[in-house]
């Protein structure tokens, strides 16, 4: 049996080829570029806030893509028109397998398998008088199809052929088809199909390829312009204790500002007359600082703009009000960029690559410019002017000799009487504006807990374990802070961000973080009866809490004091039952024992249970956190930002005596209503009493700030004592020598070792 290869010369197997090609580019195309409409909320009218500045945000945002409409429609019609071909092409095809399905000729004449001669020739009689051409029922490729059955049956050596090989013409060649047409092979269009081939391969394929490379070797991950991140590297690293305006400064000379490097800046000659004007509206700009590249018209520019925007200067409309859009909408990515910059330069100077460690304030500093730039305010403005209708004039009625309101939280806490007489000047309609965008702002709950995980102890830190600080945030809307009685279940944050309870904790009740529910499987009956609850108290060796939460401060209590107080009232039931029989006596006792041994059971199988579930919920935040992040948590009221903005937040451990950070910023996308975080870090080197500051803060919201001090109660690293006379020296100077090495870790330095004084 011969082989051989053919084109296409009917076009009909090309179809497949299309068919297929066309898919795979139009299922992704229409799941991703199908314009998608946001589903609109029916009170989402009813959400917003009315005041000028947003009612004017809101149309720009309306109004900054004019050719988003028809760009939508053409998106339609080509994806459109892609499914009707695609379609087209499935019909075409179906059709063809259909044309080319078996032969069989006893299906065509429409009669059984082994039917005689004379069957076959009546068949054929009736079904040619309705088929033949010249009728007006005939159909010609349907009485072809008839005569070749009819000759395939009649025919001996042909019906042969088909009932052995299933072809009336007998054994044919294998046959391989290449699903394209033959006109490409073909001499005649030889020169039309290269110039094709090299137009596609050789002049557009590198250019695109060229175009994305010299693109993107030009940006970071976050994209911003390399050669930004790295005059953020040099000036941070020349100054590691920079001040908030000296930060604005290397903010405005970003590259990104610059015409040379992008070419979306537009440069024109009325600059030189507004910004100058600007000049004298806004002090302490240093528009003649001589260093590069503060000194360059782009960066004096920029600075300008940014300190107009932070003092809610109007600027106009049709020239730098446009500016003022462009640079404050890149300013967050901007600064995100100087934070991570300012956390490298910290892990350079730990691995000693670097002298000069950038202070803590340095890397607050930025944080701090994040929401100062969103919100339009500088850092010593009042928080509450982040609240629509707001201004300085209001301001003194929170300052009364009654009434000292500084935070927003405050302010939500009054009741309702006191909040409308604050806002007295306002309107109703724009008092409900106030309230609604203050329900809106977030209230989060910030718990956190310290462990070694994966050791025998996990409340213990030795020297140089690795230390686990979980933090769990929990939003809520600030309405829930809203009036006297929600206020007391919820704590308050004061001036400086820390939590102050507002009420006293219950008995036994800690400030560890919320436990989440058991499932069904986990739980277990428990006898009842005072005795087991006691029992079970008993055999629970009691925790050592040696990382402690300074807001919560436990007061110290002998150790064997607990189980003094236990064992009385057990003592006290004994003499009680003393003056019964003795009969009575050794019954009870008896059952006592046997109810003890059950309940002790018990109880260990209750603990077991809770480590078991721990350690299920510590798996489970470990593979949440290892998860995509999400960049969708809540909308930001913030008028003056030019596009929108969600709610993000920064987490991390510093310590404040010696101004260092401990764990790299932990940037929070996704709290819509709970997130945990893990924040590791290296134990001190040498025990003691140490304290740290987990801090929170927020990146949207100024006055939102969180801060909690931890003590780390560190004691000495174990030493493992093996028993092996053979290892033993003689020499005590040996001794010592070891001791000393084990003693000093590879973490150890000069700062840490105290001085003989000490």
């Amino acid at each position: 049996m011969g082989q051989k290869f053919q084109y296409d010369e009917s076009g009909g197997t090309f179809f497949y080829f299309l068919l297929s090609f066309l898919a795979l580019i139009l299922i992704p195309a229409t799941i991703y570029y199908w314009p998608k409409k946001k589903k609109r909320d029916p009170d989402e009218d009813s959400k917003r806030c009315h005041c000028p500045p947003c009612i004017q945000k809101r149309e720009y945002l309306k109004n900054a893509e004019p050719w988003k409409g028809p760009k939508d429609l053409l998106i339609k019609f080509l994806i459109l028109a892609g499914w009707v071909i695609l379609i087209l092409l499935a019909y075409k095809v179906s059709q063809f397998d259909y044309e080319m399905a078996n032969f069989d000729p006893f299906e065509i004449l429409k009669i059984p398998l082994g039917a005689s001669e004379a069957e076959i020739k009546r068949s054929y009689r009736k079904l040619s008088l309705i088929l033949h051409p010249d009728k007006d029922t005939g159909n010609a490729k349907e009485f072809m199809k008839l005569t070749k059955a009819y000759q395939a049956l009649t025919n001996e050596e042909a019906r042969k052929n088909w009932e052995k090989y299933g072809n009336p013409d007998g054994p044919g060649a294998m046959s391989f088809g290449i699903a394209l047409p033959s006109w490409i092979v073909e001499k005649e269009n030889s020169v039309w199909v290269l110039g094709l081939y090299a137009l596609v391969f050789m002049i557009a394929l590198p250019i695109v390829v060229g175009t994305w490379w010299y693109r993107s070797i030009k940006f970071t991950g976050d994209q911003v312009l390399l050669d930004t991140t790295q005059m953020y590297y040099y000036f941070f690293h020349r100054t590691p204790n920079m001040i908030l305006k000296r930060v604005i400064m290397i903010l405005a000379a970003s590259f990104e500002f610059d015409r040379r490097h992008n070419s979306e800046i537009v440069e024109r000659s009325s600059d030189n007359e507004e910004i100058p004007q600007l000049f004298k509206k806004l002090p302490h700009l240093q528009e003649k600082n001589k260093e590069q590249p503060m000194c360059r018209m782009y960066s004096i520019k920029a600075r300008t703009i940014i300190h107009a925007h932070l003092t809610r200067i109007p600027l106009n409309p049709a020239t730098l009000e446009n500016d003022r859009r462009y640079i404050i909408a890149k300013c967050p990515y901007l600064v995100l960029e100087q934070v991570n910059c300012v956390n490298q330069l910290i892990l350079l100077a730990y691995a000693r690559r670097i002298q000069h460690v950038p202070s803590i304030e340095t890397i607050e500093n930025c944080m701090k410019l994040c929401p100062m730039i969103v919100q339009a305010m500088w850092e010593h403005k009042s928080p509450l002017l982040q609240l629509p209708y707001i201004n300085e004039d209001n301001l003194k009625y929170f300052m009364s000799k009654k009434r000292h309101v500084k935070t927003l939280q405050q302010y939500a806490q009054l009741k309702s009487d006191e909040r409308r007489s604050l806002l007295r000047s306002l309107s109703d309609h724009e008092y409900e504006d106030v309230m609604r965008v203050l329900g809106n702002m977030p209230y989060v709950d910030f718990h956190v807990k310290c462990e070694v995980i994966d050791d025998e102890n996990p409340t213990e830190v030795t020297a140089g374990a690795i230390v686990t600080v979980t933090v769990t945030l929990t939003r809520h809307n600030m309405s829930t802070l809203f009036g006297d009685e929600t206020a007391k279940d919820h704590s308050l944050i004061n001036e400086n961000g820390e939590e102050v309870e507002n009420k006293e904790p219950a008995a036994g009740e800690g400030d560890s973080e919320p436990v989440a529910k058991r499932p069904a499987w986990m739980k277990q009956k428990r006898g009842g009866g005072k005795k087991s609850k006691k029992t079970g108290k008993q055999n629970k060796p009691p925790a050592k809490h040696n990382a402690k939460v300074e807001e919560s401060p436990v007061p110290s209590v002998d150790k064997k004091k607990p189980k003094e107080e236990k064992e009385k009232p057990s003592k006290e039931d004994a003499s009680d039952e003393s003056d019964e029989s003795d009969g009575e006596t050794i019954e009870t006792n008896d059952k006592s024992s046997d109810e003890d041994n059950d309940n002790n059971q018990r109880s260990e199988n209750s603990d077991d249970d809770d480590q078991e579930w721990e350690k299920f919920k510590k798996i489970r935040d470990r593979e949440r956190s290892l998860e995509g992040k999400s960049k969708t948590s809540h909308p930001v009221h913030c008028p003056y930002f030019p596009a929108e903005k969600q709610e993000y937040w920064w987490t991390y451990i510093c310590d404040r005596k010696s101004r260092t950070l401990l764990t790299a910023p932990y940037y929070v996308t996704s709290l819509v209503n709970q997130e945990t975080v893990h924040l590791k870090f290296t134990a001190p080197n040498w025990p003691g009493v140490y304290t740290f500051t987990v801090c929170l803060r927020s990146d949207s919201y100024s006055g939102f700030d969180q801060q909690k001090d931890i003590k780390l109660d560190v004691k000495e690293a174990y030493k493992e004592v093996v028993d092996h006379p053979q290892w033993e020296f003689e020499d005590s100077a040996d001794e010592g020598v070891a001791e000393n090495d084990a003693h000093e870790s590879e973490y150890t330095t000069d700062d840490d070792i105290p001085d003989e004084d000490d």
